[in-house]
């Protein structure tokens, strides 16, 4: 950069000047391309709210206005933005000038290349004219019409003409000049209003409306032109048709929702309908039960009249017949229905000696409970206090027929019991909870079936409690279906057959018939099989 000193005489060289300016409109350049940067981190950080300013528009009017202001911020901006674009090829831009005609191209990014390698291709060094004729040959640009200065012929308003010297009178109650006469000297200021000029010499400003002149005939009405009356009559119409649209679509619009409010309407009357209908099926229904336990009282009176009616007529037969002969009746038909009573005891009895010489060879407590058995029914028959003794301790339980009844129905379960149990027991990956749904049903006789097991059942019954107690850890042998509720395997049986450590391999019933019986999982995947 030259610089000149004030005392400097000596003559100056062209070459020497010309280089100091370029290298003087170069570093300018190069200060407002530094300055592009600082301007982004003030918008885009909105640092200038620090210094009260309500937005960036405001701050580059108040602190740049020496430097063109916000139009020559948008302009550094925007030359920003096609050095941006053209990537490698915005070192040869050196300027914003040079970049503004580029600026049009800026939404289309291979064109804004192609114009900028064109603008390179001719010279190495464009100028701006360079970038723009190769801007104008990638997309042509139309010139813009000539706008005309001259202000469009606007056909004004015909205002109201008053002849000049006329003569009217205020009709109106209310003015100040009522009835007073007046000279209209002065054309109208507008259509609704004259300026009237009293014999006093004041001038007022009266409304049309307010002046009674026939010789002069007031617009009362503002006038226009043809091709206004004939838009404000379309406008008119065009409005009156959007009214009835309005008005169309309001009465839809009514009737729909009239139409959803009784449809609400009967589908809660269906509802109260279906309610009442369903109460009434269940007042049938019990009037059904009192009128078949009506029928049944009345079964049972006309039985007990029956009942009621032999009965007299034995005790008349009693008092027609000698004492004697009744005495010996009774004790024959006392004797009858004992043997009778008897005998069918001793049917149900089980022979003792059969017992004794031929005991059961499978389990010598069901011998004991036969034995039981059937001391309690000859005590029953025989009415024999030593056999209910003896079969109450054979039984295990009070020497009472009650007692010793109700032990009996224990004892009768006790086969049952035993096979059910050791059916579960013997179920592949048997769990305590499938042991005791089937063993709390027999826990009364808790005793007596375990006593009726091998040792091994009873041992397999004492670990499924232990395991039941310990946390369950999904391991080889344990029966399984997957936790996913919405996979098909949910509801199946499967069992581990293998433990891979974080996967276990699972053979699953459904599979059986299939050539893939197994599958690999891991532990989070599976849960529990319980029976549905």
């Amino acid at each position: 950069m030259l610089t000149l000193e004030p005392e400097q005489t000596t003559t100056l060289d062209y070459s020497v000047v010309n280089a100091s300016i370029q290298e003087t409109f170069t570093a300018i350049d190069k200060f407002e391309w530094q300055a592009i940067d600082e301007i982004l981190q003030m918008r885009e950080r909105q640092l200038y709210l620090q210094a009260g300013y309500k937005n960036f528009e405001e701050y580059c009017h108040r602190e740049l206005y020496a430097w063109g202001g916000y139009r020559r911020i948008n302009q550094l901006l925007g030359a920003k933005k096609v050095i941006d674009t053209v990537g490698e090829l915005g070192g040869h831009i050196k300027n914003e000038r040079q970049a503004r005609p580029l600026l049009r191209l800026v939404k289309e990014p291979e064109k804004l290349k192609a114009a900028v390698s064109l603008a390179l291709k001719d010279n190495s060094d464009p100028s701006v004219s360079d970038f723009a004729a190769a801007a104008q040959k990638v997309v042509p640009q139309l010139p813009r019409k000539k706008q005309s200065t001259q202000e469009p012929m606007v056909p004004k308003i015909q205002e109201p003409v008053v002849p000049q010297k006329a003569i009217v009178t205020v009709s109106q109650q209310s003015h100040p000049r009522y009835r007073e006469e007046g000279t209209i000297e002065a054309d109208a200021p507008n259509h609704w209003q004259q300026i009237v000029t009293f014999p006093d010499g004041e001038r007022l400003l009266v409304n049309n409306t307010d002046l009674d002149a026939p010789s002069v005939p007031f617009p009362r009405e503002r006038t226009y032109p043809t091709e206004y009356a004939e838009a404000i009559a379309a406008l008119k119409e065009q409005h009156k048709q959007e009214l009835e649209r309005l008005s169309q679509e309001l009465k839809i619009g009514l009737q729909a929702e009239a139409g959803a409010k009784a449809e609400a309407q009967v589908q809660e009357q269906i509802q109260s309908l279906q309610q009442l209908f369903k109460q009434q099926k269940e007042e049938n229904i019990q009037l059904q039960q009192r009128l078949s336990e009506m029928e049944g009282l009345r079964k049972l009176e006309i039985e007990n009249q029956q009942l009621q009616q032999r009965i007299q007529e034995l005790e008349r037969a009693v008092q027609e017949r000698p004492q004697q002969q009744w005495g010996n009746t009774m004790t024959q038909q006392a004797t009858k229905a004992l043997n009778k009573q008897v005998k069918q005891a001793l049917e149900k009895t089980i022979d003792l000696r059969s017992l004794a010489q031929e005991p059961p060879k499978e389990n010598a407590q069901e011998c004991l409970r036969l034995m039981g058995m059937a001391l309690k029914n000859l005590a029953s028959a025989m009415n024999n206090t030593q056999a209910l003794e003896a079969a109450a301790i054979i039984l295990g339980s009070e020497p009472t027929p009650t007692a010793i009844a109700y032990r009996a129905e224990q004892l009768e379960m006790l086969p049952q019991a035993v096979s059910d149990i050791r059916s579960v027991l013997a179920k592949p990956g048997c769990t305590w909870q499938d042991y005791w749904a089937v063993a709390q049903e027999y826990e009364v006789i808790k005793q007596d079936y375990w006593a009726e097991l091998a040792t091994q059942e009873t041992e397999l019954i004492t670990a499924l409690q232990k395991a039941s107690s310990q946390p369950n850890i999904i391991g080889v042998g344990s029966i399984v279906a997957h936790a996913d509720p919405y996979r098909t395997l949910y509801v199946e049986r499967g069992e581990v057959v293998e433990d891979l450590g974080e996967e276990l391999v699972v053979a699953w019933d459904r599979w059986k018939e299939q050539s893939k019986k197994a599958d690999r999982y891991s532990r989070d995947e599976l849960r529990f099989w319980q029976p549905q």
